[in-house]
Order: structure tokens, then sequence, then C-alpha cells
């Protein structure tokens, strides 16, 4: 249930709600709104808790919640929330978020050259991945932690910030020491403890929805996070497994937009994976942008046929740059702003 606050409730009110609610067994989590109060209760809610609780001062209404999914509902938070990644902020009115970069980290000068390209062209955040889990145990894995030490750099230089991937609990300290944004992948959007642990520290999340996730499996996914207190989650389309062969996954375009009506959370696409294919990168990207979505995370690569990692699917530089200018006409189209690319 979701308990909703009068206006001008006092603190001592707000307080003996708590306690009150807590009294049933039932887990109380303050919401301050812009212009309400109100108390997620999460837990097995009975009608006595209800009925007890709607009675006391201060309390407008007791709203019962049906979603499955309730701090990432917007039965319960109706207004977007923003996250910020750096300095860069996602979600609700932002200007459309661009993150960029190569799949893996492989060397100091690739990433630093993508770096200095995708910033160029109107990226803000840079993507790339020190720790990469592969379908293989014989492909690249990533450079670890030497990865980490060179996205710092590729920061220190261009002022992007960083979003990479982290793969285990024990890996989340160390990555949330370097990166701005720890990205779960979609092969871990159901590891529970991973989600746990991402949870338990205040960098935001970029969560990815499993190959053959539902929505509502990667509502309450996110709904892990979320419960542990970190409130910064950002949700990523990707791509679903099917039964077509002609591209790597189906980019699910109609998440996009039933996800800003189910849920406050920022939303961004990934039609790098969600196609596989380099000429399928844009006109999907373009049809996320169009949906809704808050960003892209777009694959970029100095020489994509030499890469180590997800090359097919990598653009190159000049392509990048193209896109950059198409999805920008597009988001200001469906009336979303946009940044200006960063001066050379």
């Amino acid at each position: 249930m979701l308990v909703v606050m009068k206006r001008g409730a006092s603190q001592r009110e707000i307080d003996a709600v708590v306690a009150r609610i807590a009294e049933f067994g039932i887990t109380p989590i303050p919401l301050p709104g812009a212009e309400r109060m109100a108390i997620g209760t999460f837990g097995s809610t009975s009608r006595a808790a209800a009925e007890a609780v709607e009675s006391l001062p201060g309390v407008a209404e007791v709203v019962p919640v049906s979603r499955p999914f309730k701090l990432a509902s917007r039965e319960v938070i109706p207004e977007d929330t923003v996250v910020r990644v750096g300095p860069v902020p996602v979600g609700a009115g932002a200007p459309l978020a661009i993150m960029a970069g190569p799949c893996s980290v492989e060397s100091r000068e690739q990433t630093l050259a993508t770096a200095r390209a995708v910033r160029a062209a109107g990226a803000t955040i840079l993507r790339g991945g020190a720790f990469k889990p592969r379908s293989s145990p014989y492909n690249f894995r990533g450079l670890g932690v030497a990865g980490l030490d060179i996205l710092e750099e590729a920061r220190a230089e261009t002022g992007l910030a960083i979003v990479t991937e982290v793969l285990t609990p024990g890996d989340v300290d160390a990555v949330a020491r370097v990166a701005d944004c720890l990205q779960i992948g979609a092969r871990n959007m159901q590891n529970f403890a991973l989600l746990d642990a991402v949870g338990d520290q205040p960098k935001p999340v970029l969560l990815k929805r499993g190959m053959s996730a539902t929505v509502e499996e990667f509502l309450l996914s996110a709904e892990y996070v979320l419960a542990r207190g970190n409130r910064n989650v950002i949700l990523c389309e990707r791509g679903i497994r099917t039964f077509e062969k002609y591209t790597r996954n189906t980019f699910d375009v109609n998440a996009i937009p039933l996800l800003k009506r189910l849920t406050h959370l920022p939303v961004v696409g990934d039609p790098s994976h969600g196609t596989g294919k380099w000429y399928l990168v844009a006109p999907v990207a373009l049809a996320a942008v169009a949906a809704g979505a808050d960003g892209l995370i777009i694959e970029v690569h100095p020489s994509p046929d030499h890469a180590l990692s997800d090359g097919f699917q990598s653009l190159t530089f000049d392509n990048f740059a193209a896109l950059v200018g198409r999805a920008s006409a597009v988001a200001r189209a469906v009336g979303r702003a946009v940044r200006d690319a960063a001066p050379a």
C-alpha cells in the first residue's frame, strides 16, 4: 500500500505513521515528493494495517498498489526520476543522453581515440567494458583493472562520464571507484546477489534487460536495486532473443513507451546489441528516440573490422557522428532537448 500524507503534515505525524506501519511487521519507506509526502509499504499488507494507518492524524488516504514492482512503479512515484551519471542528467526533460564507446577496452590508444571522437560528435558518457562476460571462455574477456585505469584516464582527458560493466559482487567496490555508472549486463539481470550489491552503493546503475526477460521480470530486477536503497536506476532495452536469425536480437521498441508508462525510471535503448549489425544501428536508434527513449548506448570503434569483440555491430567514428546528427533531429521533432556537440 501507499500512504499519502496531507499537505502540511508534520514530521511528528509522519514519524507516527512510519512507527505504526512497522508494528505490523511491514517495511515503511518514506517517499518525499515535490507536492506530497508519501510512505510506501513493502511486505504482506493486511487490511487491518491499512485501516489502522488510515485513521492516523495527517494521513490523506491509503492507496493499494497493484504492481508486483513497487518502488519502480508510477503508482508509488508518479513523477519521472532523473538520474545523474556524473554531471549528466538522464530522464524526464533532460536532453537526450548519448553513451558511446567500444564494447571492450582493448588498449589505451583505442580507448582514448574513441573517447575523443564520441565527445566531439556529441556523446557525454563513455561506455567501455573492462570486465566482459563472453559466451565462450576463449574469447577476449577484457583487461580487468587495467581497463578501469584506462577509462579513468579517458575521463580525465575528455570530461566524459564513465559507464562500465560489473560482473560479480566482489568487483563492485573496485568498479565503483572509477565508474560514474555501473552496468548490469543482460546475462546478469537476475543475478540477485549482484543486484543487492550494486543496490548497497550509491553510484547509478544501468540495468540491461535480460535476453529472455519479460517487462515485469525486468522491472522486478530493478526493484532489487531500489529496495536496497539505491534509487538511481536506468533501464536499458537491448533486444530480446526470438526465433529470428537474421539479427542478433529482436529490438523490442514497444517496450520503451510501455516502460515509460509503467515506471518513473529513465529508459535508454541499445540498438547495437538489439540488432547486431552496424547498418541497422542507426535506423533502430532513431526508432528508439521517436518512441520516447531518454538516451542511447552505442558501440563505436576506430576500426570495427579489427575489434576484439562485437566489431560487426560497432560504428566507425564517421558513422557515429552522422547518427548523432540524425538522432538529434528526431529528438527535437518529438519535443526532447538535445545537447550541442563539444567544441573541437
